[in-house]
């Protein structure tokens, strides 16, 4: 099955790895409950996980290092702002030279050090990049400072997506357009995390999101090879468990009043530290989806005696 070295390397480091294997899954984040609306707000469960929280806090100063941990993340702009950029002008018509993006808010989750905030920016965006990690917010607001011209059009805050919707005024508005980049694999709740990012979009608002398929390949390659032999990643940087495959997203998403417009495979390659699209989604993969148009309501909602009463006088007619 394993023709050639590298194969049958993998193979044999899988077979030794099966006993920390998670076959036997623990109750999946999709079964966790929705969030609730009360007096007209949301009440949510915190999808913020506190052991991802301290990941991240130890890694905090090392975001713009391009040779360092982070490296796979900064090469994989080459895909996804491009991607984010070319989308969005299939949805709106800003065509403003230089600045194509130029009129769109976008809210960005989990921006870290602002790796993707940034560039967004610069295609003329206003970006809010917000990440729960507050040493990760600062280094972003460190790296903005030495970039003037785009102070008037990013703003970060250290909190996450629910916090930011009690925040009432900061959401009202709403956005046109929500990232969650390698977000998904991190978070403790996903059904409030779709939930809350449907809440701060604008109607038509897009919603995009790269993240990794839970598949044998996909450990094999993200966690024994990625972690624990070329060591791009840090060792226990991800939790196979909490990878979740394309169908179990996009059921996710579209029953949250969301439209699923495409889906994509991609593909690092830790030689050339280049990443690819790729038909297969066996590993990463990237989303978009257009959150629904709202329905007009009705002016007056007839009860069940109206409509009895009006038959009946019908009938009599």
């Amino acid at each position: 099955m394993c023709s050639n070295a590298l194969g049958q390397l993998a193979c044999r480091l899988f077979t030794k790895a099966r006993l920390q294997w998670p076959c036997a899954r623990k109750q999946h984040r999709l079964l966790n409950p929705r969030l609730l609306v009360q007096n007209g707000r949301m009440v949510s469960h915190s999808t913020v996980d506190p052991a991802e929280v301290r990941k991240f806090q130890a890694l905090a100063s090392r975001w713009w290092d391009e040779q360092g941990e982070f490296g796979a993340l900064h090469a994989m702009n080459e895909l996804r702002v491009p991607f984010i950029r070319d989308n969005l002008l299939n949805v709106h018509s800003v065509q403003q030279m230089g600045r194509p993006l130029s009129g769109l808010r976008i809210l960005d989750v989990g921006c870290g050090g602002g790796l993707l905030t940034e560039p967004l920016a610069r295609l003329g965006a206003d970006v809010l990049g917000i990440d729960p990690v507050q040493d990760s917010v600062r280094i972003a607001e460190l790296h903005l400072s030495h970039d003037p011209a785009l102070r008037g059009r990013v703003q970060y805050r250290a909190c996450s997506l629910e916090e930011l919707i009690e925040e009432e005024e900061e959401v009202k508005e709403g956005f046109h357009a929500l990232l969650a980049s390698e977000v998904m694999e991190h978070l403790a709740d996903l059904n409030t995390f779709i939930d809350s990012c449907h809440h701060v979009l604008k109607p038509g608002g897009s919603l995009f999101i790269t993240t990794i398929n839970r598949t044998q390949l996909s450990y094999i390659l993200g966690i024994i090879f990625a972690e624990q032999i070329l060591r791009f990643v840090p060792r226990g940087t991800h939790d196979w468990e909490k990878f979740i495959s394309p169908v179990e997203l996009e059921t996710l998403v579209e029953s949250t009043g969301f439209s699923v417009q495409c889906i994509r495979g991609m593909l690092y390659n830790p030689v050339s530290g280049a990443w690819s699209w790729q038909q297969s989604t066996a590993v990463n993969y990237a989303l978009h989806a257009l959150k629904q148009m709202e329905e007009p309501q009705p002016h007056r909602v007839q009860t069940e005696g109206e409509n009895v009463d009006e038959a009946a006088h019908a009938a009599g007619q």
